[in-house]
């Protein structure tokens, strides 16, 4: 019967079994007695396998444990939050409170490999700064007595620190919060994804070299330079007035070239022409000279005329040029170094009519009276032209002013210009983006989306993630609190200002909603005793285990957890209804087809007669709590075999 029955695992992924698995199947002969031979790898591996114990890269204290970290497995879940989110039935969006390692830990079943674009502002470690909890084993333990779910007075306290440059471990410190967080984001990137992170020179020499290993110094896309237009007027030695924004691709040969054009450029630039033209006279060791011969009918932009032998500069004219109705009338020899030869090889065999360049774009050559070859270009509709030194896109004290007017205040947030444009940069409008930022502080990135799509009709989407810290020393009001607020006002804003503009597409309407969710322990029981537990604790904890749901979880909780484990989205389209007399929640997908039923009433024992009505409505995938047998094997077996004449998978949880 277990052939036919699947079960909901407990845990997130555990990356370092299932690495394991993956180099067991690729590398069969590395595995000795069920152990990966590390010996036997680099016997496999020869030439470029590292050798000696010296090697090159960034160590520091803790690292080890923070990689394991990464690694660990979570029983962590996210609760539906109905009561802070917006369009819940509708929206794509979704903003989740809760540490940002666990909530990471979370969307690795669905969310890996889906994430275009991930925009972080981390703690820059100045020493004023909140540095998130360096407890990795018990990670959700520490969580959950922060945000008071746990605890006797239940009240909420914060447990961040100050990371003071006289810490011994200042750097280390800092690095400890990071490394997890980055391995884990880089998961969700897709192959053509990006990660922008925000950084000053406290520690952007180890972000680089971080990052360089968490994601391969040969995927840097830019460093970019921001010059952050704060107050000249204060005086210091060096005033220092930029920050830093890390550029890293999870694939830089998959990243595509950005199509908006600096905001900075004059509309007066040759950028903006139909046209390229550029001379490809070029000489220099990688362009030595070589000589041309220009065909009958080689183009030129003069009528008519003669173009006389020289060797005074390049190009040198070896033979006389004769040009009549615009084209070469005989055959000539230039020579010259040559800055596209083989493009010019092609079009000269292509009978001298336009060819596609590497980028599909339409390309031809023509001869100027000076003797010069020019390459002219067909610029493409969505060519773009971004600079490493991002500037005049808006401050911090813009943005602050901005949260102001809705009574919102936050510290130093970053530019709303700032952001919707790196957003647009690295994200095209119809492509379905989605973005995620987990450091979002007041939730910029959830506006600059949401601003971005109302500018050039896009379908980006966005996922938050904030932690609940208190607002100063205001412990009933915390930044997730703010950050949600935000995004309501933000959107309503947009929504004001340009509403005759909401449509977006076709079938679309701007999406300024979000579904809201919190980080929180598993609904269901679970092992997290010590091996070292007292035996009245471990057979209170076996009493505890009967019921498989807690009693105070809501149907719609215990279905969230479930689909996160089961690899399924934050904004799925669930339904209530009532098939053969039970409730139960259904997941439809894009055709409208029931994907998942539900059955989560452990306290309602279903009949044979109300099972075979839910396999009646012909799902795809059939979930029950195992309680709602009580204990009826035989009833479970009846609707496996039910299911396994349908087509349909059974799963418990």
């Amino acid at each position: 019967m277990t052939d036919e029955i699947y079960e909901t695992p407990s845990t997130t992924p555990n990356f370092q079994t299932e690495l394991a698995a993956q180099l067991a199947d690729l590398i069969p002969e590395a595995i000795a007695d069920g152990k990966m031979d590390i010996e036997k790898l680099k016997e496999l591996l020869d030439g470029d396998a590292a050798d000696g114990n010296e090697r090159f890269g960034l160590f520091w204290p803790g690292k080890k444990r923070a990689l394991r970290a990464a690694q660990e497995p979570t029983t962590a879940t996210l609760k539906p939050d109905f009561e802070n989110s917006k369009d819940w039935d509708t929206t794509k969006n979704v903003f989740i409170e809760g540490d940002n390692l666990e909530v990471l830990k979370i969307l690795q079943k669905y969310y890996h490999a889906k994430i275009k674009l991930i925009y972080i502002d981390p703690p820059y470690n100045t020493g004023k700064d909140f540095v998130y909890p360096d407890n990795y084993r018990e990670g959700l333990q520490t969580y959950l007595e922060y945000t008071g779910q746990v605890g006797e007075d239940g009240r909420v306290k914060s447990t961040s620190a100050r990371n003071t440059s006289d810490n011994p471990h200042y750097h280390s410190a800092w690095l400890n919060m990071m490394y997890p967080r980055l391995k884990l984001a880089r998961n969700l990137l897709k192959d053509d994804g990006v990660i922008l992170i925000s950084i000053n020179d406290v520690e952007q020499a180890q972000l680089r070299r971080l990052c360089d290993e968490v994601f391969g110094e040969n995927n840097l896309v830019a460093q970019f330079v921001w010059l952050n237009d704060g107050n000249v007027d204060q005086q210091s030695k060096i005033k220092g007035v930029h920050e830093y924004v890390f550029a890293y691709a999870r694939n830089a040969a998959k990243f595509a070239r950005p199509t908006v054009i600096d905001p900075n450029i004059g509309e007066d630039s040759k950028l903006y022409r139909e046209l390229i033209e550029n001379s490809i006279t070029k000489n220099g060791p990688a362009n030595p000279p070589s000589e041309v011969e220009l065909p009958v009918g080689f183009p030129a932009n003069f009528t008519s005329g003669r173009v006389g032998p020289r060797e005074d500069s390049f190009p040198h004219v070896l033979d006389e040029i004769l040009v009549e109705e615009g084209k070469v009338a005989a055959p000539a020899r230039v020579r010259s170094g040559w800055s596209s030869r083989n493009l010019l090889d092609l079009f000269i065999r292509n009978g001298c009519s336009p060819i596609d360049d590497a980028d599909g774009r339409e390309t031809w050559f023509e001869l100027r009276d000076t003797g010069a070859i020019y390459m002219i270009k067909r610029r493409a509709e969505d060519q773009g032209h971004v600079l490493s030194v991002l500037r005049n896109l808006g401050t911090t004290k813009q943005n602050s002013s901005l949260l102001a007017s809705w009574g919102l205040t936050f510290s130093y947030p970053k530019p709303l210009g700032l952001i919707e444009y790196l957003v647009t940069v690295f994200t095209r409008p119809d492509e379905d983006a989605l973005i995620l930022d987990f450091f979002s502080g007041s939730a910029t990135t959830a506006h600059a989306v949401m601003s971005a799509n109302l500018r050039d009709q896009g379908r980006r989407r966005h996922i938050q993630v904030q932690l609940p810290e208190p607002v100063g020393d205001e412990e009933s009001s915390t930044i997730a609190d703010l950050a949600r607020l935000r995004i309501d006002k933000a959107g309503e804003s947009l929504a004001g200002t340009r509403k005759n503009q909401l449509q977006v597409s076709e079938d679309a309407m701007l999406d300024i909603g979000f579904r809201s969710y919190k980080l929180s322990d598993t609904n269901f029981a679970k092992w997290r005793l010590s091996s070292d537990v007292e035996e009245d604790a471990l057979q209170q904890h076996l009493l505890s285990l009967r019921d498989s749901a807690t009693d105070d979880a809501s149907a719609d909780d215990l279905l969230t957890e479930i689909l996160l484990k089961q690899g399924y989205s934050l904004t799925e389209a669930v339904s209530p209804a009532e098939v053969g007399g039970l409730d139960v929640r259904l997941v439809r997908d894009r055709d409208g087809d029931i994907a998942v039923l539900a059955y989560l009433n452990e306290h309602v024992k279903p009949t044979l007669e109300q099972l075979r009505a839910l396999v009646d409505e012909s799902p795809t995938r059939i979930i029950v709590l195992e309680d709602v047998f009580q204990g009826d094997d035989e009833l479970k077996t009846n609707l496996a075999q039910l299911c396994k004449s349908k087509g349909i998978e059974l799963w418990t949880a």
